[in-house]
C-alpha cells in the first residue's frame, strides 16, 4: 500500500482475515501501519478513526470495485468467480504480491479478459531479489541506504518485466506475462544446468 502511494496511486481497500477496509478518499497508510504493525488491532478499527470509511464484516476485497488489483496474502485467495467480478467491475490490471494468490481457474478469466496480469513468479520477484541482495550485501561487509537498494531492486524488477514481456512477444503472445515469466524461467534454468555441465 505504501509504495501505491509512493507511486501516485490511491488504494481505496485492504482487508484483514476478517473484514474488508473500503475508503474512497484513500486508505490512510500510517494509520493502518499504526493499527496493524504496532498496536496489533484488527482493520475494523480503521472505520472507528475515518467516519467515511466503511469496514465490511467478513467482506470479499474482490467484490470492490477497482482498477488495479494486487493480491498479496496468501495462495488461491482470487478463484474464477473473484476473477470475473474483478474484470467485470472494470479491473484492468492485477499484479500478484503472493505467491500463486489466483487459482488457474481465476488465471484463464485474466487471460481471457485480456487485462494486464502479472503473475506472482515475475511480480512477486522482489523479495526473493531483496534476500539476495541483502546476501551480497553481507558478503562484501558493506552497508546500503534505503535508497542505494531500492533502487538495485527496481533495476532487477524493470529487467524482470523486460524479460518477460520481450519473452512473450518471441513466442507470439506479447503481454501474455505467464508465457513470458514461464519460459524466460526455463531458460534460465536451462542455461544456468548446461553451464554447469548438468545436461
Amino acid at each position: 500500500i505504501e509504495k501505491i502511494h509512493q507511486l501516485g496511486g490511491k488504494c481505496i481497500a485492504c482487508s484483514d482475515s476478517n473484514g474488508v477496509i473500503v475508503d474512497e478518499k484513500g486508505l490512510d497508510v500510517e494509520l493502518i501501519k499504526q493499527l496493524k504493525e504496532i498496536e496489533r488491532r484488527r482493520i475494523q478499527d480503521y472505520a472507528a478513526i475515518h467516519k467515511h470509511a466503511k469496514y465490511i464484516a467478513n467482506g470479499n476485497i474482490w467484490d470492490i470495485p477497482c482498477q488495479v488489483a494486487m493480491p498479496s496474502a496468501t495462495q488461491n485467495e482470487i478463484n474464477g468467480k473473484d476473477a470475473a467480478t474483478l474484470v467485470k467491475n472494470g479491473c484492468i490490471a492485477v499484479g500478484e504480491g503472493a505467491n500463486m494468490p489466483t487459482t488457474p481457474e481465476g488465471v484463464k478469466v485474466f487471460l481471457d479478459a485480456k487485462i494486464a496480469y502479472g503473475p506472482g513468479k515475475a511480480a512477486n520477484a522482489g523479495g526473493v531479489a531483496t534476500s539476495a541482495l541483502e546476501m551480497q550485501q553481507n558478503a562484501q561487509r558493506d552497508s546500503w541506504s534505503f535508497e542505494d537498494t531500492e533502487k538495485k531492486l527496481e533495476n532487477i524488477m524493470v529487467n524482470i518485466h523486460r524479460l518477460c514481456y520481450e519473452t512473450s512477444a518471441e513466442y507470439g503472445a506479447p503481454g501474455n506475462y505467464v508465457l513470458g515469466a514461464n519460459i524466460a524461467g526455463f531458460v534460465k534454468v536451462a542455461d544456468a544446468m548446461v553451464a554447469h555441465g548438468l545436461v
